[in-house]
């Protein structure tokens, strides 16, 4: 695989240029899993050997969740506390309860849809503010991520749900 590398016009800038002369190929998959109930679940290991089984070693990564209640996001997986905040963090934006207004006083007002439960428009919220697809880059077989970046599904419901995401990957 030919490697093409520049310096920028500054020290710290470089670019570096991977190209393959092969064809580009498209392979679709399709991931379902179990939650646990509200929190993370790892993905990266899986998507990793979904990406190894496919055969593209240099391409793009596209996972989209096919639900309106969980999530997908990058973060760190060295230190769970971080997970524990950045959840702590979303329950207190969106409480399961009701809404406030902006200014945080003011009466409380439940949430008009709670079809499935008291949880579930908080979860449509917390959904809303986060992504439900990412698109990631694809190296040597696997995901082109930083040293200590996991690609984790975000359960927003507080009981075990089965998730399913579509994993769509073009490269050669």
């Amino acid at each position: 695989m030919p490697t093409h590398r520049q310096e920028g016009h500054k020290k710290h800038h470089t670019v570096e240029t991977l190209s393959t002369p092969s064809m580009l190929r498209q392979d679709l998959r399709w991931l379902t899993l179990t939650t646990n109930g509200e929190g993370f679940t790892d993905l990266t290991a899986t998507l990793n050997r979904e990406i190894a089984a496919s055969g593209i070693a240099l391409g793009l990564a596209t996972l989209v969740c096919q639900h309106t209640s969980c999530s997908l996001t990058i973060n760190e997986n060295a230190d769970p506390r971080v997970l524990e905040d950045l959840a702590a963090y979303l329950r207190a934006l969106v409480p399961q309860e009701g809404v406030r207004p902006i200014s945080g006083t003011g009466p409380l007002r439940p949430y008009v849809h709670d079809d499935e439960g008291a949880d579930d428009m908080p979860a449509h919220i917390r959904t809303a503010l986060t992504c439900t697809s990412l698109s990631l880059s694809v190296q040597g077989g696997r995901l082109v991520l930083g040293t200590w970046q996991a690609v984790y599904l975000w359960e927003h419901r507080a009981r075990s749900h089965r998730r399913r995401l579509s994993l769509h990957l073009i490269g050669a």
